[in-house]
């Protein structure tokens, strides 16, 4: 079941591939946003990916245009839900798959640990706004991007299907968990 659909007149999906078209100043897409009720782990926090790197591209492209006003705003809609995002996966989701499986240096560690680098992109991402630098917000964009899309596709692909097995009985009290999480 899909969580949200996103279409381009470009006719391309998700948000990470707007990035070309809002740097060609080519930003004339139109989302249609269609969610349905989540159920399993794999599609809620897929679901937040696709909401942050929404949240991302609309931050860039303000930076890219040098509107730093709209930049500071929109980047700090974005930092916030990444960050909460990484809450959700570290207070609920990680310690729920690692008492299920008794993994706790597997592949939860290795997702805590690319959570503190990308929280580190995110404060000099932070810097780069508060001094309206648009280089190195623009330089940490690149490479938080890079990262980002690595660390979604290990999630999407691997740990968020493990932990839709591992926690089948469990799903909806864990999603709901989370979704409560303010």
């Amino acid at each position: 079941m899909p969580t949200q659909v996103c279409i381009l007149d470009s006719g391309q999906c998700a948000a990470h591939w707007l990035r070309p078209i809002i740097r060609a100043g080519r930003f004339w897409h139109v989302f249609l946003r269609v969610f349905f009720e989540v159920t399993s782990i794999s599609d809620f926090l897929a679901s937040d990916h696709h909401r942050c790197d929404n949240l991302f591209a609309a931050a860039e492209a303000a930076a890219a245009h040098g509107d730093w006003d709209k930049a500071t705003t929109e980047f700090s809609h974005f930092r916030d839900a990444l960050l909460h995002h990484f809450a959700m996966e570290e207070a609920i989701m990680f310690p729920a798959f690692e008492a299920r499986t008794g993994m706790t240096q597997g592949p939860t560690a290795m997702m805590r640990s690319e959570h503190r680098q990308m929280t580190d992109l995110l404060n000099q991402m932070a810097d780069a706004v508060a001094s309206k630098d648009s280089d190195g917000f623009l330089g940490d964009a690149d490479t938080l991007l890079i990262i980002m899309q690595q660390h979604n596709m290990k999630e999407e692909q691997m740990l968020y299907q493990m932990a839709d097995q591992v926690l089948a009985g469990e799903q909806d009290e864990v999603v709901g968990r989370m979704r409560a999480m303010t």
